[in-house]
């Protein structure tokens, strides 16, 4: 007989009614002190990880395929080409370098892959479940059927699972069904892994997992290192333009070849390898290899990035939009005496506000609240039963419970914000009159305020027995932090719930103005208001009594007025306005569902690590920026130099051997610029194409010179043969090009920034090889030391001198741009 589980194994249950409830509860083992853990692992050693077992290509046929595309497929012509004219040096250094650029890009590839994995196992999913009789937290990859589960507002559902408590629970399941509005779950009903619970808190048995579960998988919260960023669109851009320009090149030196009756085969076979030396190969290795260390210092700085894409994102922000509490603040509540009303004893206030609240959730209010009535002692809190109990909500803030007393009374208790408990008390003139100035007062002196009722019995009004005031500190490095986010040019906003007294008090401690705007007007502005009112959230630092909606609209404004905004959220709530900032922060402590809206995802509290997270995130946007310009220099300068020489003095100044040789060397190198030391921008940084070509233009034109200045030196003025001619050339597009490096990665002189050792070995460690091939004539004629020597202090010259003419086309670019280093997004980029 099979059971009710395998019964249903694969097939959807969309009609809970058809289910017997009961039974099935029966036969998944469920009772109410939950599983036991030895049957919880032989549960897991039967039906397995609550996980989907992602399929992994072969690690050989991800191998194999750099061997396929259009640059494999060049070099591998080009090596046949070299096998029929009997080249055979060429053919294998070819084939080298083939399995070279199969070899790092694997490599690269395979350790970016490493990371995100990484990354993954930091930001799992947990999920509250009932084990031995207790509640404890577990990975969601541990849940089994049968297993008890505890979802609340903000959990994304681990597995499938039936609804054990009385209270209804509102569910998204968007992401799901494309149902748009969050659906009613009661007792009894299925939910399904991968929802969102929006509002509410309920008790739930699993019924399947895995791959069982009927779509398959719960969500997961890290993007694969594939994700495009503007960053990577843009290299792949100028890439491709460089492909185009080798091409037309390459086919002016093939045509100009044919009319001179040069050997058809080896032309095309020059032709094949300087289009490949031409495109940076290394591109796709150097980007990933410095995003993913980048993840990785970003990580130690407490910054989980759930996609490599977000580095870039962060980098360029110039508004962070922070929660208060718990960021500003240190989220450590006390509560002070309570303001009573009616002559109501404010024990009776505070042990109201206990009832509410509920001690296994860990919020900071009612650890707080329980702390407060602890110090009372008065009160015997376990006398009282709990018969429903409903817990915070973002959108109404407030929390209730209904209660029985140890006479058997029942009445409800709620708590939340005090306006939305004066409006539960049904408001009014007195109220209002009595509880406005208490709340003002509290806020002046920068206390929060609890608002606390209580219903009796059948009674259809609420009574407002008084408030808590909460403090919450400033976190001692708050004001100092904003200080140096402004120095860095990003304008930190406060956004919070609280009172604007309280915000105004917060924002002239931390150095932010008393200038508040509260949220509620967003709602009444009229149309022909727009204007104002967006100018207004533009100038304007502070913001109270924000809702989650309100968060969206702010970054909203702001984007439109041209800001890259970054906004920290933490609730279910916030996950549009974390979705919609250029970079989402969920906070420490967010709820699943922020986390999987966020781009970086905090594992430790407070302002100051977001700050840190900005200032790594622009380093590694520096990185990735020296490489472009010096791709774009290097590349310039190798086919204009090779095609003028070609053209002007019907001579190949280099062989197809040679310019293999630079394209291992070379490109095997520049990946450790990933490691580089550089200087962290003092303004937001984003993509400016004019500074980047303009710069690398510069560059590489000297570079041009230089070399049709050693090959003038060695024809002109010692008279040298072609083939000693051709290998001083190649140690001096070698050497010299590999200089470039250290003019690309800086903004000042080539001096004014240590290069890391990483680099710095990397580059003179290849240029030593390089410099023996030369000397020794390793695949080219040898020239010896003596003009090896030559050869080395000629390109260290003429590097000085071309990290001069950077600096010219800096200060040129400066007075034309109006300082714009690199500032403001070039909209042409991307059209």
């Amino acid at each position: 007989m099979k059971s009710d589980t395998e019964k249903m194994k694969g097939s959807p249950v969309t009609d809970a009614g058809k289910t017997d409830f009961e039974a099935l509860k029966k036969d998944l083992g469920f009772g109410p002190g939950g599983l036991d853990s030895d049957e919880a692992k032989e549960r897991i050693s039967k039906y397995g990880y609550n996980e989907i077992a992602e399929k992994k290509e072969s690690a050989f046929l991800k191998f194999v395929s750099y061997f396929r595309g259009p640059i494999p497929y060049m070099i591998e012509i080009a090596a046949i080409l070299s096998a029929i004219l009997s080249h055979w040096e060429d053919f294998f250094v070819i084939i080298a370098l083939l399995l070279m650029n199969a070899f790092v890009g694997f490599r690269e590839e395979y350790q970016a892959g490493n990371v995100i994995e990484a990354l993954k196992s930091r930001l799992s999913v947990k999920a509250k479940v009932k084990r031995d009789g207790k509640w404890t937290v577990v990975f969601s990859r541990e849940i089994v059927p049968g297993d008890m589960i505890r979802i609340r507002i903000g959990d994304i559902v681990p597995a499938d699972s039936y609804l054990l408590g009385d209270s209804p629970v509102e569910v998204d399941q968007s992401s799901l069904t494309g149902e748009s509005l969050p659906v009613e779950k009661k007792k009894g009903d299925l939910v399904y892994s991968g929802s969102v619970i929006k509002s509410g808190e309920t008790d739930a048995v699993v019924f399947k997992t895995g791959a069982a579960t009927y779509y398959g998988k719960t969500a997961e919260l890290v993007e694969g290192a594939g994700a495009k960023s503007h960053l990577k669109a843009a290299v792949i851009k100028i890439a491709n333009f460089l492909i185009v320009v080798a091409f037309v090149l390459a086919a002016l030196i093939l045509v100009t070849a044919v009319f001179r009756g040069d050997p058809f085969l080896e032309v095309i076979q020059f032709a094949l390898v300087l289009t490949v030396a031409a495109v940076p190969v290394a591109m796709p290795a150097v980007l990933s290899v410095t995003m993913a260390i980048g993840a990785f210092a970003l990580a130690k700085k407490k910054a989980i990035v759930t996609r490599l894409s977000a580095i870039e994102e962060l980098a360029g922000i110039d508004v962070l939009c922070s929660d208060k509490t718990g960021t500003l603040t240190q989220n450590k509540l006390s509560a002070g005496s309570p303001f009573t009303l009616d002559k109501t004893n404010p024990g009776d206030v505070i042990l109201c506000a206990a009832l509410a609240s509920r001690a296994e959730d860990n919020d900071s209010i009612d650890i707080a609240v329980f702390e407060s009535l602890k110090g009372g002692g008065d009160f015997a809190l376990s006398s009282y039963e709990i018969l429903d109990y409903v817990p915070f909500d973002p959108v109404k803030k407030r929390s209730e419970a209904v209660v029985k007393s140890p006479s058997g009374e029942v009445f409800r208790v709620s708590k939340g914000a005090p306006q939305v408990i004066l409006s539960l008390c049904g408001g009014g003139e007195y109220l209002n009159a009595v509880i406005s100035p208490a709340i003002e007062d509290f806020a002046k002196k920068g206390y929060r305020s609890l608002g606390v009722a209580r219903r009796e019995g059948d009674v259809e009004t609420w009574k407002y027995l008084g408030i808590i005031p909460l403090f919450d500190p400033l976190r001692e490095d708050s004001a100092e932090t904003v200080k140096s986010a402004k120095e860095m040019g990003i304008n930190v906003k406060m956004v919070t719930g609280d009172q604007a007294a309280i915000a105004r008090q917060t924002g002239q401690l931390l150095g932010l103005g008393t200038g508040v705007v509260d949220a509620s007007v967003f709602e009444t502005t009229k149309y022909h208001e727009a204007a104002q009112m967006d100018s207004l959230i533009e100038n304007t630092n502070c913001f109270a009594q924000v809702f989650p909606e309100h968060k969206y609209h702010i970054v909203d404004v702001l984007q439109k007025r041209g800001h890259i905004v970054g906004m920290t959220g933490d609730g279910v709530n916030d996950a549009p306005a974390l979705k919609k900032a250029d970079a989402g922060i969920a906070v420490a402590g967010a709820t699943d569902a922020a986390r999987a809206a966020a781009d970086i995802v905090l594992m430790t509290t407070g302002l100051s690590v977001i700050i840190d997270a900005v200032k790594e995130s622009r380093k590694i946007f520096q990185r990735m920026l020296n490489y472009t310009i010096y791709r774009i220099a290097e590349t310039f300068a190798l086919l204009i130099f090779l095609t003028a020489v070609i053209l002007l003095f019907n001579f190949y100044p280099v062989t197809a051997i040679m310019i293999v040789l630079l394209a291992i060397l070379n490109d095997g190198a520049i990946l450790s610029i990933a490691y580089d030391n550089v200087k962290m921008s003092d303004t937001p940084e984003s993509w400016n194409m004019r500074f980047v070509i303009g710069i690398a233009t510069a560059i590489g034109f000297f570079a041009v010179i230089r070399s049709l200045g050693i090959f003038f030196i060695g024809e002109s003025v010692f008279g040298l043969d072609q083939d000693f001619i051709r290998t001083i050339v190649y140690l001096n597009l070698s050497a010299g090009g590999h200089l470039t490096v250290f003019a690309a990665r800086t903004r000042g002189p080539f001096w004014s920034i240590r290069p890391s050792s990483i680099l710095f070995a990397a580059v003179f460690g290849t240029q030593f090889l390089a410099t023996l091939i030369a000397v020794y004539g390793v695949f080219m004629t040898p020239v010896g030391w003596f003009w090896a020597a030559f050869v080395w202090v000629y390109v260290l010259v003429m590097f000085v001198l071309q990290d001069g003419v950077k600096l010219g086309a800096l200060s040129l670019y400066n007075n034309f741009k109006g300082r714009n280093l690199p500032g403001k997004k070039d909209s042409s980029l991307f059209s």
